[in-house]
């Protein structure tokens, strides 16, 4: 019993030495290069590494990737912000498009309201944000009710931001003028 442990114990060792001695052997990674092949000069490195496919270039004038915006400067973002700025925010996530309340009530705290809006687009356009509008009732401090409300507050909201935000479009044009 104990020799037979003892032998797969060696072949299992035997088979990983030729396995590592194989890919040892493969030069596919990682290839020296002499040193008189490596240009002294930095400029020179980095052309000969940019003509021969390697290595990136991070302002290159002529290729144009997306338009990224920051939040301060994305207007829809902004008068999203200002609108909801008398409810408490949970959570606002400006690369995930999602600004989400707390839930908002009055002084009675038998009715509140949590809003969700998603930015779907940068464009100030009707269809570039989605408003979900949750109410909840309470008839007591344990017996609450909570049901999504789309109607005439999540329609006047979207108005109230659009509105806002091609005002702050406006305004930021005229002041790169």
């Amino acid at each position: 019993m104990k020799m037979n442990i003892l032998l797969n114990f060696v072949n299992r060792i035997f088979l990983l030495a030729v396995i590592l001695t194989f890919l040892n052997s493969c030069s596919g990674l990682y290839r020296s290069a002499p040193a008189k092949d490596i240009p002294i000069n930095e400029k020179d490195r980095v052309a000969k590494n940019i003509s021969e496919g390697r290595g990136i270039k991070l302002f290159d004038k002529k290729s144009k990737g997306g338009d990224f915006q920051f939040a301060s400067s994305n207007p829809l973002w902004r008068a999203t912000l200002d609108t909801l700025d008398f409810m408490p925010i949970l959570n606002a996530s400006y690369s995930g498009g999602i600004i989400v309340t707390d839930w908002y009530g009055e002084d009675n705290g038998k009715d509140s309201i949590k809003i969700t809006i998603k930015f779907l687009s940068n464009e100030i356009r009707p269809d570039g944000i989605d408003i979900l509008v949750y109410k909840k009732n309470c008839k007591s401090f344990e017996n609450c009710q909570a049901n999504r409300n789309d109607g005439k507050l999540s329609n006047e909201l979207k108005f109230v931001i659009l509105k806002k935000a091609t005002q702050l479009k406006k305004t930021d044009l005229i002041k790169k003028k």
